[in-house]
This record gives structure tokens, C-alpha cells and sequence, in this order.
């Protein structure tokens, strides 16, 4: 199973939903955990019995919430601790150093840190990569159509006391209120429909899974072709 790590305070949980909708339409079994403080995947995912620790599907994707850790997780599927996770992926939504440290981020095969530009979401989300003695390389995944140089100067004056090395490539998820519209009837119709969504928040999720599944030889096109099926309801 492969570890993708999300980091950062700002809200992931609908835009890691789509990503990993994606995913499994090619095929792949993911499974995405809920690290997060406010646990918003409880709220947002459909569940018919919800405790305090479970895992619910959705649309073909698994998602964990309230667990401490990973070993949580295989206990709670019955697996032995030396067993391997069912899953081809797993999709980690992290806001805190602890989280980091719980969930084996450390064994991520890709890290982002995801932001808006807001100082809130700016500075928790520094915050939670501050303990991090190893040196860790991130992509920035932006909810912005762009990034001017000094908002980017300050986030990376903010990070400064960090071990981080951040690629060249940066990913933009512009947020309109198209898509916000299509996001709040998505959560309160218990779908996933990408149909309404703009152009540039669809190329920024096929951008994101190109580079999560650039390992497994599967490029733009096949990626495209999967939005499309999900657009026509797959």
C-alpha cells in the first residue's frame, strides 16, 4: 500500500474525496484516513451507525475516521500486524505533527502541503510540519488560480525553521463559486458528481493524480478518461 500524504490545515477532506474517486475508477482500491482535529470526513461522508472510531464506503472508497493511529486501523479490519493493508493507496488527510508521526507519514511515497493564503491556514499549517527533524520534500497544492511571488516568499519565510525542501511544480486548485456550489450539493446529495465543476479545478485534480500515479504508468489521458466517466456518473 502506498502512503500519499496531505498536510496542512486547510479543509481536504471533499477534494481528497474526488481524488480518490478518481483513482478507483482506474481500477485501484483506496482508502482514505481522517487525521485531522475536526474529523470533518464524519460530518461530510454518509455513515449509517457512526462510533467513535469506524470506517464507512463511499462510492467505492473506504474512509477511516477517529483512529489513532494505523495499527488502530488493522485491528479494527481484523488484520494481523504484520499484515498488509487490502489497499492499493492510502490517502492521508494530516493537520498536526502528531498526526505525522501516528499515521507513518514518514513512508509517504509523495507529500503536499495544501493551503490557501489566508494566515490561518498559512501558519497552523506550518505549524503541523515544525517538528519534523527528517527532511521532507513537498509539493504545494494551492486553493488559489495563481501565486504571486510574495505570497509565496512568505510562505516559505514562514517554513524557514522547517526541514523542508519544496519542488519547483506547484498545483492549482482554483476555488469559484461554481465550485463551491457544486461541492455543497455533492456533500447533501451523498455523491460525487464532477459534471459542474470548472476546467481548472478539474485539470488541477487531474494534474494532482498524475503525479500520485506516475509510478504505475498511467498518464493524462487514461486520467482525463476517468473524470469523463465519472462525469457521465461511473
Amino acid at each position: 500500500m502506498k502512503k500519499i500524504a496531505f498536510i496542512g490545515s486547510y479543509d481536504k477532506t471533499d477534494f481528497l474525496l474526488y481524488v480518490a474517486k478518481i483513482i478507483t475508477v482506474l481500477g485501484k482500491k483506496v482508502m482514505i484516513v481522517d487525521s485531522t482535529i475536526m474529523q470533518k470526513a464524519k460530518y461530510v461522508v454518509p455513515v449509517i451507525h457512526p462510533t467513535t472510531t469506524y470506517m464507512t464506503e463511499f462510492e467505492a472508497i473506504d474512509v477511516a475516521v477517529g483512529f489513532s493511529d494505523m495499527n488502530e486501523i488493522k485491528t479494527y479490519l481484523g488484520l494481523q500486524p504484520t499484515e498488509e493493508f487490502p489497499y492499493d493507496y492510502c490517502l492521508l488527510d494530516i493537520d498536526t505533527y502528531q498526526g505525522y508521526c501516528d499515521f507513518g507519514a514518514q513512508e509517504a511515497i509523495k507529500d503536499y502541503f495544501v493551503t490557501s493564503f489566508d494566515v490561518y491556514s498559512l501558519k497552523r499549517g506550518i505549524e503541523a510540519l515544525s517538528g519534523i527533524e527528517e527532511k521532507i520534500t513537498l509539493t504545494k497544492i494551492l486553493f488559489s488560480k495563481d501565486m504571486l511571488q510574495e505570497e509565496d516568499e512568505y510562505l516559505e519565510f514562514l517554513a524557514m525553521s522547517c526541514n523542508i525542501e519544496w519542488e519547483k511544480e506547484k498545483i492549482y486548485l482554483p476555488f469559484d463559486r461554481g465550485d463551491q456550489s457544486v461541492i455543497i450539493e455533492n456533500q447533501r446529495t451523498s455523491k460525487i458528481n464532477f459534471r459542474n465543476l470548472s476546467a481548472q479545478y478539474k485539470d488541477g485534480l487531474i494534474f494532482l493524480t498524475e503525479g500520485i500515479l506516475e509510478q504505475e504508468g498511467i498518464g493524462g489521458g487514461e486520467i482525463r478518461k476517468a473524470v469523463r466517466k465519472i462525469e457521465k456518473g461511473a
